[in-house]
């Protein structure tokens, strides 16, 4: 097997946001629960998806789930906060990957990619993404977040 890549540096990332750990967030184990870090991804994506001048949104459509990776690297506990680095890795006609991390305390605590797939409200069928995600895609993930097989 490979040595896995270095894990990315929160500064790669052009979308960042903070979420504090919370309490009801931890399992037996005392450690922040695995289903977790998919909701700090989901703090991390909104911010992008809804921006006002380059989000991934048009009227009469939402996102959707349609797959999510999370490689986990370390525990993260309580209390503390996480910062959360989303990039667009891949744009395709009606879906987009984003690669993300999840930071705490300046290590990289877990690293994914989220499918999302841009739907009409009304059908709940696929339809094509806007012309503005050729430049949301314009500030790319991370170099080892761009192929999920090489996400550490």
């Amino acid at each position: 097997m490979p040595p896995s890549p270095e894990p990315p540096r929160l500064t790669e990332f052009p979308i960042r946001v903070t979420d504090v750990i919370r309490f009801g967030d931890l399992d037996r184990q005392g450690h922040v629960n695995n289903a977790v870090f998919a909701t700090y991804f989901e703090s991390g994506r909104v911010g992008l998806i809804y921006d006002t001048e380059n989000g991934l949104q048009v009227p009469g459509a939402t996102s959707v789930v349609a797959r999510l990776e999370i490689n986990f690297l370390r525990e993260l506990h309580w209390p503390g906060t996480v910062e959360i680095g989303t990039a667009v890795a891949e744009i395709g006609r009606s879906s987009y990957q984003l690669a993300h991390a999840i930071f705490s305390e300046g290590a990289c605590a877990a690293t994914g990619r989220t499918t999302m797939v841009l739907i009409d409200r009304e059908t709940r069928r696929s339809r094509p993404l806007p012309p503005v995600a050729d430049r949301t895609a314009a500030e790319p993930a991370p170099t080892q977040l761009k192929d999920s097989a090489a996400i550490p």
